[in-house]
């Protein structure tokens, strides 16, 4: 079983990569090795998320899964953790997914929330509580939750969440995405009261500043594709209590939040592959989507430039 120490370690920067791809859906390897070893040699990263809402998950093969994490865990170093996403609605095929992870390298896993929360599973905890000890008992390395925004039907209440936080061991960490400060604020206070040995990491992208004031372990967010390196800046000064710093920093990463996060919500990562494109870190020829996404048209790429340069990455 996963130790208390061991559980306490996912925290800090922790980017979720992107899924380079050729024109038809191709995964482009060669180019998911360059945008790989970028996000590893951003002081500050400790963990890399892989097979996630930014990677695409939902458009992948079971082997597909299964190479994409082998090869992150090719290409980091190993003093970096690589984190899996686990997503299927059903608890014994997550538990499966979860296997298959460990069994290619994963380090820590990220269990999304089934799809079949959606029926109002709110009102039942048991449901939700369940899911995660399908995929807890089938494996042994630290779990990440995943807290869907405030008003989404997948979303974990905050007394749901903490009741999985005391009673399943290996819960590591909470990925934060209520995008509610509100409710962000209690969940910090709640965790930090009654579950202290759990992480709490913002994927408050949109206002992330706003998030890492009221307080975080760190931050586990696909924005961190293209911006890691500003994140790095932005935590490393509110952790120093730099005030100063932390907003230069988040004033720089502000443009891309607001582009890459604008309606329609589902297109943040087809922006983000863009804007990789855009700053030569992939090649133009490796940021296509798999549908239903669609790629970003040339108004939006013309606003992702724009972006781009405001944050003075160009």
């Amino acid at each position: 079983m996963v130790q208390r120490d061991s559980v306490s370690s996912i925290r800090g920067l922790i980017p979720a990569h992107l899924t380079p791809m050729s024109r038809g859906g191709a995964i482009h390897w060669d180019a998911l090795t360059t945008h790989l070893r970028w996000l590893a040699a951003i002081p500050g990263v400790e963990w890399i998320t892989t097979t996630a809402h930014a990677s695409e998950v939902a458009t992948l093969t079971t082997e597909e899964r299964q190479r994409m994490i082998e090869h992150a865990v090719s290409v980091v170093p190993e003093s970096i953790g690589v984190v899996a996403g686990v997503y299927d609605d059903g608890s014994a095929r997550a538990a499966a997914d979860a296997r298959r992870s460990v069994e290619s390298g994963a380090k820590a896993l990220l269990v999304f929330p089934s799809g079949v929360f959606a029926g109002g599973s709110q009102r039942r905890s048991e449901s939700q509580r369940s899911h995660y000890e399908a995929v807890a008992e089938a494996v042994d390395v630290p779990l990440i939750i995943f807290k869907y925004p405030v008003g989404n039907p997948l979303t974990l209440p905050l007394e749901t969440t903490l009741e999985i936080c005391q009673t399943i061991p290996t819960v590591a960490a909470i990925k934060e995405w209520s995008y509610d400060i509100v409710e962000y604020e209690d969940t910090w206070r709640a965790i930090k009261a009654d579950a202290p040995h759990v992480s709490v990491l913002s994927s408050f992208s949109r206002a992330l500043f706003a998030s890492l004031l009221v307080g975080s372990d760190g931050v586990l967010s696909g924005h961190g594709s293209i911006v890691a390196d500003l994140q790095s800046e932005l935590l490393a000064a509110m952790q120093a209590g730099d005030l100063n710093g932390a907003r230069k920093a988040w004033d720089r990463i502000y443009p891309l939040a607001v582009a890459c996060y604008a309606d329609p919500f589902f297109d943040q990562h087809n922006r983000m592959k863009a804007a990789l494109g855009i700053l030569g870190r992939i090649p133009r020829d490796a940021t296509y989507v798999r549908r239903p996404l669609v790629e970003v048209d040339e108004a939006e790429l013309a606003t992702l430039e724009a972006a781009c340069i405001s944050a003075g990455l160009v």
